[in-house]
């Protein structure tokens, strides 16, 4: 079988698109770290339905992680990943070098404010400027007519709208619903870091989710829903809950303590041995 083509520079990913361009076509990025699984697969599927060729970038950005995270461990499989790229249908990997992402001087990032600030941006205060200056590059360097991501990241998928509208980046931006296990853990590269005790027990995020969800559908106030989400959690075995809060769906905004007048967004984070598992519901 063909191997699917990589490029790693710039300049390159920009001929390519250039000469797909010149024939008319639509093009499609899906940017991802790598260690792929399903779920980002079906983002190329949603990429495929809106464009007539998929761009994935496979790229750790060391700039998104925090000192005394995990990117020296981050799991990394290229040829892995091509394998898979090539299955769903994506037509390109730019898999750039750091050195290609922020060469020699690199002086310049982008900052989102307000929807970038709380839940993940309180947890981890660098984490969306790393996000945003990626992001950002990535859009410029591909120019693509769409790009995908998906809403387990949904205050990234939140902040990355903002900075699109913000910096006139004529790229649709495309939520793509989140993919799950059987039993309801989102899938996610990170998963890979839970023992079999503890993959076990992860699933109680998303029940603890869907749970207050409901309640919060029922008419409970929103300060009793997410005790109650927090506590089943922490009951569950996971070490630490950094957040289990109910936001404005678009904004982010805190809503509550009492009951819901409207939509709303329950989203959470918490850790069980090595693995900090995300995940969020529409209310």
């Amino acid at each position: 079988m063909t191997s699917i083509p990589i490029v790693r520079t710039p300049a390159a990913l920009r001929a390519r698109v250039a000469e797909v361009r010149s024939g008319g076509a639509r093009v499609a990025l899906t940017p991802t770290m790598g260690a792929l699984h399903a779920g980002h697969l079906s983002l190329i599927e949603i990429g495929r339905k809106r464009a007539d060729f998929v761009v994935a970038s496979v790229f750790v950005n060391p700039t998104q992680f925090a000192p005394g995270e995990d990117f020296a461990s981050y799991p990394r499989d290229e040829s892995g990943d091509a394998a898979l790229l090539k299955g769903a249908g994506c037509d390109l990997v730019y898999a750039p070098a750091a050195e290609a992402i922020y060469p020699p001087g690199f002086a310049t990032t982008v900052s989102v404010a307000g929807v970038s600030a709380p839940l993940e941006g309180a947890a981890r205060p660098s984490h969306f400027t790393g996000v945003a200056t990626v992001v950002a590059k990535l859009l410029i360097q591909a120019a693509p007519d769409v790009a995908v991501f998906g809403e387990k990241d949904y205050q990234q998928l939140q902040v990355i709208r903002r900075l699109a509208v913000d910096l006139d980046l004529p790229t649709e931006i495309v939520g793509a619903p989140i993919v799950r296990d059987p039993d309801g853990l989102a899938l996610s590269s990170r998963n890979a870091y839970l023992t079999p005790a503890e993959r076990a027990a992860a699933p109680a995020l998303q029940r603890a989710l869907v749970a207050a969800a409901r309640a919060l559908s029922a008419g409970a106030e929103v300060a009793v829903a997410e005790a109650e989400g927090r506590a089943a959690i922490e009951q569950a075995g996971f070490d630490r809950v950094d957040y289990f809060e109910t936001r404005d769906p678009s904004d982010l905004e805190r809503l509550g303590p009492g009951p819901l007048s409207g939509q709303a967004r329950l989203l959470a984070a918490a850790s069980i041995g090595r693995a900090r598992l995300i995940d969020n519901v529409a209310v």
